[in-house]
């Protein structure tokens, strides 16, 4: 999958109201346009690793939910690399282009922090799928 990585200074957080039962890869029910937060925490062993075991990246699901005005987890401001695919991507298309996000951030010497988030939203008729992956600056890219 061909995808573009942008780095993103998300000024506010993106507030979540977890769920009991987070399923992060099952599609959304006909009529419905309700936004879906989830973090993943990634496997100590692949998520520093240029090319990824994409059975192992993603770790432990940490929270799922529906986006909202307040809550109790949240995406929390700061800078992200960030992609984006204009229709609801399966399990495995999100680990590839958690994949790709990861290999991208390593490439720009940058270090991408432990988790991941997903998150899908209605916008102009279509799902959009979306990955956050935070990131800190080297010393060498600063």
């Amino acid at each position: 999958m061909k995808i573009e990585v942008f780095h993103l200074n998300l000024m506010s957080p993106v507030y979540v109201a977890p769920s009991g039962n987070p399923r992060p890869f099952e599609s959304p029910p006909e009529n419905t346009e309700e936004e879906k937060v989830f973090c993943f925490e990634l496997d100590a062993g692949e998520r520093l690793a240029f090319e990824p075991d994409q059975n192992k990246l993603l770790g432990e699901l940490v929270f799922g939910g529906e986006a909202a005005a307040s809550g109790k987890a949240e995406i929390p401001k700061g800078n992200y690399l960030f992609a984006q695919q204009r229709k609801f991507l399966s399990k495995d298309e999100i680990i590839g282009m958690a994949a790709d996000i990861q290999m991208e951030g390593l490439w720009q010497r940058l270090k991408p922090g432990e988790t991941l988030y997903l998150r899908y939203l209605f916008e102009d008729g279509s799902w959009v799928t979306q990955l956050f992956r935070p990131y800190k600056r080297t010393a060498s890219t600063m």
